[in-house]
């Protein structure tokens, strides 16, 4: 299964979440889903607030986790967005 799909209200990213790292970042595919490290700690939703910062930054449009919000598997929604935009900017 791709980590990056379309979805009717823009594009679907699958990731695997990484709190507590020594700084945030994109560290590429693992398995079917994006590696996500946030310097942010698991505690209070401060790390999913990280995750959307991250994708909002990186990408634009509007970022929400649509699933997993206390797992470290999360689904993100990114809204106002095509998948080659979302590829292109995880790639880069």
């Amino acid at each position: 299964m791709e980590p990056v799909v379309e979805h009717s209200e823009g594009v679907i990213v699958r990731v695997r979440v990484v709190p507590g790292a020594s700084r945030t970042e994109v560290k590429g595919r693992y398995g079917d889903r994006i590696k996500i490290r946030v310097s942010a700690p698991p505690e209070g939703g401060r790390a999913n607030r990280a995750v959307v910062d991250l994708f909002d930054r990186l990408i634009g449009g509007s970022a929400e986790i649509v699933k997993g919000p206390s797992s470290q598997s999360k689904t993100v929604l990114i809204r106002g967005v095509d998948r080659a935009t979302v590829v292109e900017a995880l790639d880069g």
